[in-house]
């Protein structure tokens, strides 16, 4: 019987050249199932490539959604693109060799699920901050379940629901790509899965690190809300997370930055591609745990 095929997407900055070494030997070390690997060159060419491996080098950062969809297409040109595509991080380490094959069965046992994502963890295989688990209830990050978001560095996506749905939201650069995604998915029936038995390990870095995340996180979020929302919750959604912007503000500061990006999302939001939502996705996400003013 043959293995299960799977397309594997990893950008690259060579900004970090001993972790996508680790990276990628434990991407290698995956059994059960027949990997093609693209790596991405976001402005560069791959400096860390392995045996086999196609590249793609792009004359500019196009940032990681853009990245990604590049990535995708470029191992679908063949016309024999896998079932399953695995958007990879160049820092995250598959701990065991069957973490791949087992989130392929995942997929198997829960046909309705578009995406399934392991959990993250840091390196010690035990800690998991709240921001990488996909659902609001954080607590318990060690609990299975249908999951209306995902972590997007470490997922397995079925291609031919992504293609469906456009893929990546190129334009967002960085910051909730998945959880636009997410949505749009689940706009077409879809659901996503998060599969917290099994683990997969990422630095324990904080997303404050990057100079743009106030602005970029704060635009995006509008994008989010006007590409996907239907009209009335627009307004409610923006106050929320204005709400819940000022007050992360007050303990980590970048009020400043996060206004400039809501000021810029809402001045761009016509470029975005707007498709609002059934009032039945609404439904089907808040009786899934998470209405999507949240």
């Amino acid at each position: 019987m043959s293995l299960p095929r799977v397309d594997i997407v990893l950008l690259t900055m060579n900004d970090r050249p001993a972790e996508e070494a680790a990276a990628q030997a434990s991407l290698l070390a995956q059994t059960g199932v027949e990997l093609r690997i693209c790596v991405v060159g976001n402005g560069c060419s791959p400096a860390v490539v392995p045996t086999g491996a196609r590249t793609l080098t792009l004359p500019e950062n196009l940032g990681i959604p853009a990245g990604r969809n590049a990535g995708a297409r470029a191992l679908a040109e063949d016309g024999h693109g896998a079932d399953h595509l695995f958007f990879l991080d160049n820092d995250a380490v598959f701990p065991r060799p069957d973490v791949l094959a087992r989130l392929v069965a995942e997929a198997g046992r829960h046909p309705r699920a578009a995406y399934v994502q392991p959990r993250l963890t840091g390196p010690d295989d035990t800690t998991t901050p709240r921001r990488w688990v996909p659902r609001l209830r954080t607590g318990s990050p060690g609990r299975p379940g249908t999951i209306t978001t995902m972590t997007e560095g470490v997922v397995l996506v079925r291609r031919a629901a992504f293609e469906q749905v456009g893929g990546w939201a190129d334009a967002f650069f960085l910051y909730h790509e998945g959880l636009d995604l997410a949505q749009r998915l689940w706009d077409r029936g879809h659901t996503g899965w998060y599969a917290a038995g099994l683990r997969m390990h990422h630095p324990l870095t904080q997303p404050s690190r990057h100079a743009l995340f106030h602005r970029l996180a704060a635009r995006n979020r509008v994008w989010v809300a006007y590409r996907n929302l239907p009209a009335p919750l627009i307004p409610a959604y923006l106050l929320v997370w204005t709400g819940a912007t000022a007050l992360r503000a007050v303990r980590g500061g970048g009020a400043r930055e996060s206004l400039r990006g809501f000021r810029e999302g809402w001045a761009g939001r016509r470029a975005q591609d707007r498709r609002p939502m059934k009032w039945r996705t609404v439904l089907r996400l808040t009786a899934a745990g998470r209405p999507p003013l949240l």
